[in-house]
């Protein structure tokens, strides 16, 4: 199967008199490179039928005819039929049939490239007509990736040639000189992104796609209904989940603090907001468009790490929430509410909750009445495991009523 996404992808452009330097730029590469590269070719549709044919005989990557929601491999080499327009999406090939009469094949794949790999796109123009390649090439270029261009031994010089006068093209080298050339950058761009991308610090900065919002007590960061075009990462502050019933009954479903995200659903094709997130002390989060975030999420690993590890430590606790629900007393579901408010586990010191959280409130989330809660915050009192000093301390020694459950 081969490793599903490749580091890097690489558009290969060309028409009259490329054949040639496809050969030799594939005899002239390693069968393992970490990278994709995806050859559109504007000749004569019976000659670039067999194309794909022609070409596994230069190199010991596989050769295949690209076509629509095909997965682009690492080490794999991909020829574009010759009806149709092929764009990459996350990875995917995309392609509207049949080929439009505009010539601006190449075009096209170098900007969904671009759009789609950043600084991890990479393309190639070889021998052709001028007209094609150029526009696609700025895209690479303003997008952070690096563009490569045949010198003169072109047969036919009017795309690189076009390229070159753009000033957009990086690189002007034959084609056997170009796999050399992408192996070194490869592992310039690898080793600086290793060293430069922190995601902490994407999180935390305004970039594009990328603000920060200020959201006062009590006012919504988003509602129920609402379009879902972006997640939240919570900077400072903590946000209350909640949903609304067709008959206007509200449950709060959760309390996020900073470290957490909300509103991640717009990943996974959510339309609408099934829910609200409401502001219960002055918050500060960043808001990352759907785009910007499913851009960054297919780019940086480490980001994808961080945010997969978030979303399975929140499943689980959602599976923890529905089991304490479902079996634990209501004295045990508060005071596991309390102790994960106050995010316990600091070697036992007592941990301000958020200031003035109402009754009622606790009551949503434990799924009682107030009575019962204000029954056992007495209680808890009491018994010296929670304070009230302005705001609401929770003590470690609370933990006891979650291991031990004495309670009717």
């Amino acid at each position: 199967m081969g490793q599903l996404h490749p580091n890097f992808i690489v558009g290969i452009g060309g028409s009259a008199g490329a054949l040639n330097a496809y050969k030799a730029l594939l005899d002239a590469l390693p069968p393992k490179t970490d990278m994709a590269f995806v050859l559109i070719s504007r000749i004569h549709p019976t000659a670039n039928v067999q194309l794909a044919q022609i070409l596994s005989s230069h190199t010991k990557m596989r050769v295949l005819g690209a076509s629509p929601a095909m997965q682009i491999r690492a080490n794999h080499v991909y020829v574009i039929p010759p009806d149709a327009d092929l764009r990459i999406k996350s990875y995917t090939f995309k392609a509207a049939s049949p080929r439009t009469k505009t010539n601006k094949q190449i075009d096209r794949l170098f900007i969904s490239l671009a759009e789609n790999m950043g600084t991890r796109a990479i393309g190639i123009l070889l021998s052709g007509y001028p007209g094609d390649g150029t526009e696609g090439c700025r895209h690479i270029k303003a997008n952070g990736g690096t563009t490569f261009a045949q010198d003169m031994s072109a047969e036919v010089g009017g795309m690189p040639l076009s390229a070159q006068a753009s000033g957009c093209v990086d690189f002007v080298l034959p084609p056997d000189k170009i796999p050399a050339a992408l192996q070194r950058l490869v592992r310039t761009i690898g080793t600086k992104k290793k060293q430069e991308f922190d995601p902490k610090t994407f999180l935390a900065t305004i970039g594009e796609g990328r603000r920060i919002d200020l959201v006062a007590k009590k006012h919504a960061v988003y509602s129920q209904g609402q379009a879902a075009d972006a997640v939240f990462y919570i900077q400072k502050g903590t946000v209350r989940l909640s949903v609304v019933s067709k008959d206007g009954k509200e449950a709060t479903i959760g309390m996020l603090n900073p470290g957490d995200f909300c509103g991640e659903g717009c990943l996974a094709g959510q339309p609408l907001r099934i829910g609200s997130a409401t502001a219960i002390t002055e918050c500060e989060l960043m808001r990352i468009d759907k785009k910007a975030m499913m851009l960054a999420l297919h780019r940086e690993h480490t980001l994808s790490d961080m945010f997969t590890a978030y979303l399975l430590v929140r499943n689980i606790r959602y599976e923890a929430d529905l089991v304490d629900q479902l079996f634990s007393s209501t004295e045990k579901r508060l005071a596991r509410i309390l102790l994960l408010l106050s995010k316990f586990g600091k070697e036992g010191a007592p941990e301000v909750v958020v200031p003035k959280l109402s009754q009622e409130t606790l009551a949503e989330m434990v799924g009682t009445t107030r009575s019962r809660v204000n029954f056992f915050m007495n209680k808890f009192r009491k018994l010296g495991f929670i304070h009230y000093n302005g705001g609401l301390e929770v003590h470690s020694s609370l933990l006891n009523v979650v291991v031990h459950d004495k309670s009717n």
